[in-house]
């Protein structure tokens, strides 16, 4: 297997990629040709084929396709200038190659998630957990096998519970450090903050936006299923409800980001920090590694500068 983080220039590939997205385009002068993305589990790049025959054979977006094609450049951005294509068939791809996964084993991340889960002293989050993350076969295969975000962190198969966890460990350091925070609340909100995203994004290898995701977003939806769980529970408190589901609703911090409240108390305020911490840091994880090799790496927009590697 070729990997395309190990494309360089006026390399010769002959290989199998998954097809992300197919586009018939025209040149200036009013010539078809193909725009393509195609994907591994290390990257993207851009494919173009400018003369269509025989060789190009019948495909379609999310098809595993095999490509005989040059790397060349433009832009300064590398790209796959394709001269034949045909569908893959079973069996001569491996789907692992394709679909980027996290480093952790997620049975390993589920059981921390359990014992978050067995730690509970308040019963009713204790038994809303339990109906969530163990009861509900559905949502915990969504969970464990979903990505947190379709491209700036943890986009990537099991992403979703390796930065719930994350997010959790994080509040759980910090609760004890703090005058008036509810440990159990805290931790409860950190784990379901981002449980909407099972149903905002698609599964792999496409980990697009789906149709509710675009139009309601992740923290509407997380926060109507942890409703429905409440209200299957007898006696669950309307406080704890409503401390619970302000969590999540603001756990974004502002509402330009996305978050329809602001955080009002100290659980929702840490939530705040703890999964933006994360996400931050793991930011940093994934451009030092993917784009630090020759030291800086390029302007990243979402940390407002370059940055690169401390190599102490």
């Amino acid at each position: 297997m070729k990997y395309i983080e190990d494309f360089r220039e006026g390399e010769h590939i002959v290989n199998h990629y998954l097809c992300k997205k197919r586009e018939s385009l025209k040149t200036k002068s009013g010539k078809t040709y193909l725009s393509l993305l195609l994907g591994d589990k290390t990257g993207d790049i851009a494919g173009k084929v400018w003369t269509l025959s025989n060789d190009i054979q019948s495909f379609a977006t999310g098809d595993f396709i095999k490509v005989d094609g040059v790397v060349d450049s433009f832009n300064d951005n590398l790209q796959l200038n394709i001269k034949k294509i045909r569908k893959s068939s079973d069996g001569e791809y491996l789907p692992g190659d394709y679909i980027p996964s996290t480093e952790k084993d997620v049975n390993e991340i589920y059981k921390a998630v359990c014992d978050f889960v067995n730690s509970m002293q308040n019963a009713h989050l204790k038994q809303l957990l339990n109906a969530i993350f163990i009861d509900n076969t559905a949502v915990k295969s969504a969970f464990l096998h979903h990505s947190a975000a379709r491209t700036n962190h943890h986009a990537y198969l099991g992403g979703l519970c390796e930065h719930s966890l994350n997010v959790a460990q994080i509040c759980e350091f910090l609760a004890p450090r703090y005058k008036y925070v509810n440990r159990d609340l805290l931790i409860a909100a950190a784990l379901l903050h981002d449980i909407g995203k099972i149903y905002e994004l698609s599964e792999f290898p496409e980990n697009a936006y789906t149709d509710a995701g675009q139009l309601l977003g992740h923290i509407t939806m997380g926060a109507q299923l942890v409703t429905d769980e409440i209200a299957k529970i007898s006696d669950f408190p309307a406080e704890l409800k409503n401390l619970l589901l302000h969590c999540l609703l603001s756990h974004h911090g502002k509402r330009e980001y996305g978050s329809p409240i602001v955080p009002k108390v100290i659980e929702a305020f840490i939530l705040n920090k703890a999964d933006e911490t994360d996400a931050h840091i793991k930011m940093f994880e994934e451009h030092l590694t993917k784009d630090a090799k020759d030291g800086w790496t390029g302007y990243i927009r979402n940390l407002e500068g370059e940055i690169r590697k401390s190599n102490l």
